[in-house]
């Protein structure tokens, strides 16, 4: 029997898994009302905000006993908030993270390289588990709403950490090289110590800086995860660093690149520019000139409450 499935968010994700979806009995639909099970994956807290409670919203929109599944990162309180919401409107919430295993593969969202952590209340996940399967290697269930999020979000901060100290402990080895105290050094490589690590660095020496999964993905994970910190009164110093610096390669004109691109953050700026990014936008930004005495300092002493508010508001880097 075919399920038909109706999907709203990144094109990037369901390119992607359409097909196997299709080999799984599951065929897509124009109208989400016709639709036993609607999928969504967004980037933005302020587009998964409007796909379920804005007008015409699929809250308002779907039939009762309706299966709505979604992919992305949000904060615990956010995916309670949809749960809830959902059960009063007579409709099933699952919430499934993807979570992507190897940042850097060409064929990032391949079933082998992706899973998911996945909650619900009642029958929710089982109803779910076809198509989570179809969709992912791996289907991590973790009990009620707001579960599912909280994985994810231990899980991304995790992550971020080790790309950023991967690149970090390259571009040291490369600056060394290349200076006058690095003669005789040759072609010395700091190594990774995580798989993570060890990816995003194979991805740099091949100059290897698309892919479909992008900084602005990771962005918006890390994000919902400082979200849920900032909900729980915590404050995580190293994910703040690891979004600052994200942040300012999305503002160069990063954040449809592979995260492997932060690389180029710390290069030539020749280099940058043959990537397609460009200082000048920084500069526009952050009112701050790469040369002045303050240097790029400035830009981490901004205000605390601007950052990181960017995939709550939906900000789209690319317009900068």
């Amino acid at each position: 029997m075919t399920t038909g499935y109706a999907y709203r968010g990144s094109e990037r994700l369901i390119g992607a898994v359409a097909e196997r979806l299709a080999e799984a009995g599951f065929a897509p639909v124009e109208e989400e009302a016709a639709a036993d099970v609607v999928i969504t994956f967004c980037t933005s807290q302020r587009e998964l905000e409007d796909l379920y409670f804005g007008e015409g919203g699929f809250v308002q929109s779907l039939a009762p006993g309706a299966l709505l599944v979604d992919l992305s990162a949000t904060t615990p309180g956010f995916a309670r908030e949809l749960n809830a919401v959902a059960t009063v409107s007579d409709l099933v919430m699952v919430e499934a993270p993807l979570v992507v295993d190897d940042l850097a593969r060409v064929d990032t969202f391949a079933r082998d390289n992706a899973s998911c952590f996945a909650a619900g209340e009642g029958d929710g996940v089982a109803r779910a588990l076809p198509l989570l399967e179809a969709l992912f290697g791996v289907v991590h269930q973790v009990g009620s709403p707001g579960a599912a999020q909280l994985a994810r979000a231990a899980y991304t901060m995790q992550v971020a950490a080790q790309v950023v100290a991967a690149i970090e402990a390259d571009a040291l080895y490369r600056a060394v090289r290349r200076s006058p105290a690095g003669s005789g050094l040759g072609d010395l490589r700091p190594g990774a110590l995580s798989a993570a690590g060890a990816a995003v660095l194979e991805a740099v020496d091949a100059g290897r800086f698309e892919g479909a999964y992008t900084v602005e993905m990771l962005m918006a994970e890390l994000s919902a995860a400082l979200m849920a910190a900032d909900d729980a009164e915590l404050i995580l110093p190293q994910a703040e660093a690891a979004m600052h610096l994200l942040e300012l390669l999305a503002v160069i004109g990063g954040s449809d690149k592979a995260p492997a691109a932060l690389s180029l953050v710390y290069g030539e700026e020749a280099e940058c520019a043959a990537h397609g990014l460009d200082w000048t936008r920084a500069e526009q930004a952050y009112a701050q000139q790469p040369g002045d005495d303050d240097g790029w300092d400035a830009v981490a002493e901004e205000d605390d409450d601007d950052w990181g508010s960017d995939w709550e508001d939906g900000f789209d880097y690319r317009s900068n």
